[in-house]
């Protein structure tokens, strides 16, 4: 505790060695997540194909478009991880340049990737907390948020997302749902002799419950 109560700044190289163990364990925790959305992925391919079997093909459309969105949620994590390793090895050059100049350098790499990974919801509260400290040891400068992302257009986004959902119906049932790409619109073979209404009751709950799974590893 320095004078007036107030702590002492840490040396930059003590700073640089905690930013970079942070980022690190943040990676970690999103290597974990995306592992935990794949492993739901695959319970809704065995879905799919399940609810192929019996014939219900609005039950397939819906799995589809889960599965469009947890592939989406997917590649956004890959993406932050990206960035993440962007930083790890500007601390890394920083170090270097420590050690020849005695001091930090501003960034424009490490301000980018910084920008791009404090609006991602799962390491947000982190990389606000490392923006602030970044900023007071002089790497990067004051940033501003973007208040409004980009948005695409609804209509081109609705199609996107129709035919990607008719891409995974046609490779998870090996064709049953119709031609790829083309819009699904054949009908699934008939629900055999025997399926009962107990069993739609159990598919819609199953349904219900393997959105709510992937929703939460989303969120």
């Amino acid at each position: 505790m320095g004078l007036f109560g107030r702590t002492p700044e840490k040396p930059p190289k003590e700073l640089i060695t905690e930013w970079t163990q942070k980022i690190r364990k943040e990676s970690r925790a999103i290597d974990r997540q995306i592992r935990d959305i794949q492993r739901e992925q695959e319970k809704v391919k065995k879905s799919i194909k399940d609810a192929a079997k019996k014939g219900q093909r609005d039950v397939c459309v819906i799995l589809a478009k889960e599965m469009v969105q947890s592939k989406r949620a997917v590649t956004k994590l890959y993406s932050s991880k990206a960035h993440l390793n962007s930083v790890t090895l500007s601390m890394k050059n920083q170090l270097s340049l420590l050690r020849v100049a005695g001091s930090v350098q501003k960034s424009t790499e490490v301000m980018k990737a910084m920008q791009n990974l404090i609006k991602v919801p799962e390491i947000q509260a982190t990389m606000r907390e490392l923006s602030k400290e970044m900023m007071k040891a002089g790497i990067i400068e004051e940033m501003l948020e973007d208040t409004f992302e980009s948005m695409e257009d609804g209509e081109d986004m609705e199609e996107a997302v129709e035919e990607e959902v008719d891409k995974i119906l046609f490779e998870i049932t090996a064709g049953a749902l119709g031609k790829a790409p083309s819009k699904v619109t054949d009908a699934l073979p008939e629900m055999p002799s025997g399926a009962t209404a107990a069993s739609d009751d159990e598919s819609e709950e199953d349904i219900e419950e393997m959105q709510s799974r992937l929703a939460a590893l989303r969120s």
